[in-house]
């Protein structure tokens, strides 16, 4: 059970986020660190010759080719070069500046948030599924590089609904600990933005780019983002754990949300673990899709019946 303390404390989401971002990059330097360290010590040793011309040529010494790199589950790594790495600091850049300075500025109110606001996050999205993609390509063919020609696709209608109904139950079992009065008692917010605005705008355009942001461009563009370009290139130079916390952490605080962080934080590392057991990023797309679309259906659900929906989202 979460403890309770007395009174309302200071909003610690901007500290909290700022330390779960560097925890983040520490994980993946300590994690890159270990990984070339081990690698430099399965470098084999030169070998005596074994093809000289005669028995009566001087010894001499060749070099070994150092074996390839163990597959690593489904994922293909090969193409990824230390050059991505400052691929993956940009990602991680850019959604820590975005998170902690929606964090840092002032509050407003989530109704008065203007259909062309909502076009730009949508645009902003698929501008980073483009740079990313734009960085691979050349490289290897998209369709191999995210696994998209997946034959047991049908499994998606088991695998997406399950992830759903897994996450429901981590949320229950986080309101049932007490976990969201915790969240209260600290001062921080227990409802994503998105999530508020879809209870309270009135506007039908708002709320059906709201709808689609969520259900669409959301679940397409962060799993290229985060499950197809960060936890690779991390995975390939730091371990599969390593990218597996690392990208999990930055993907749960970009949500800006130090409520939702944790059940995100487990989200993310769902998607990686579908990713890593499919080898196709239409597993966490899938997942990630029901699951918006779940809360999305909920929330307009609850407007047309009148039925408050508490806690986070």
């Amino acid at each position: 059970m979460f403890g309770r303390s007395e009174g309302t404390m200071a909003d610690p989401t901007e500290v909290v986020l700022t330390t779960s971002f560097a925890a983040a990059l520490g994980v993946a330097v300590v994690g890159a660190m270990r990984q070339g360290g081990s690698r430099k010590q399965e470098t084999p040793a030169p070998l005596p010759a074994t093809d000289a011309e005669s028995p009566f040529d001087p010894p001499h010494e060749i070099t070994a080719t150092p074996p390839p790199l163990p597959p690593m589950g489904g994922i293909p790594l090969w193409f990824y070069r230390p050059a991505d790495l400052l691929g993956s600091g940009f990602v991680f850049l850019v959604f820590s500046m975005l998170a902690l300075g929606n964090v840092g500025a002032p509050q407003q109110t989530t109704t008065a948030l203007s259909p062309g606001a909502l076009v730009v996050s949508i645009a902003f999205q698929f501008a980073m599924a483009g740079i990313v993609l734009g960085t691979v390509a050349g490289r290897i063919h998209p369709v191999e590089w995210l696994g998209l020609r997946w034959k047991a696709w049908p499994w998606l209608l088991v695998i997406a609904p399950c992830s759903v109904l897994g996450m429901w139950a981590v949320f229950g079992g986080l309101h049932y600990s007490g976990y969201v009065e915790w969240m209260e008692s600290l001062g921080a917010e227990t409802t994503q933005d998105t999530v508020k605005l879809l209870q309270d705008s009135q506007d039908p355009l708002v709320l059906g780019l709201m709808a689609a942001a969520a259900v669409l461009a959301a679940p397409l563009c962060e799993e290229i983002v985060f499950r197809g370009y960060l936890y690779p290139v991390l995975k390939r130079f730091t371990g599969m754990w390593p990218a597996a916390i690392a990208s999990s952490l930055v993907f749960a605080c970009a949500h800006g949300n130090l409520t939702a962080a944790l059940p995100l934080f487990i989200f993310g590392g769902l998607l990686v673990l579908l990713y890593e057991k499919t080898g196709s990023l239409w597993t966490p797309i899938a997942a990630h899709f029901c699951f918006n679309g779940a809360t999305v259906v909920i929330q307009f659900g609850s407007r047309i019946l009148g039925i408050p929906i508490e806690g986070a989202s």
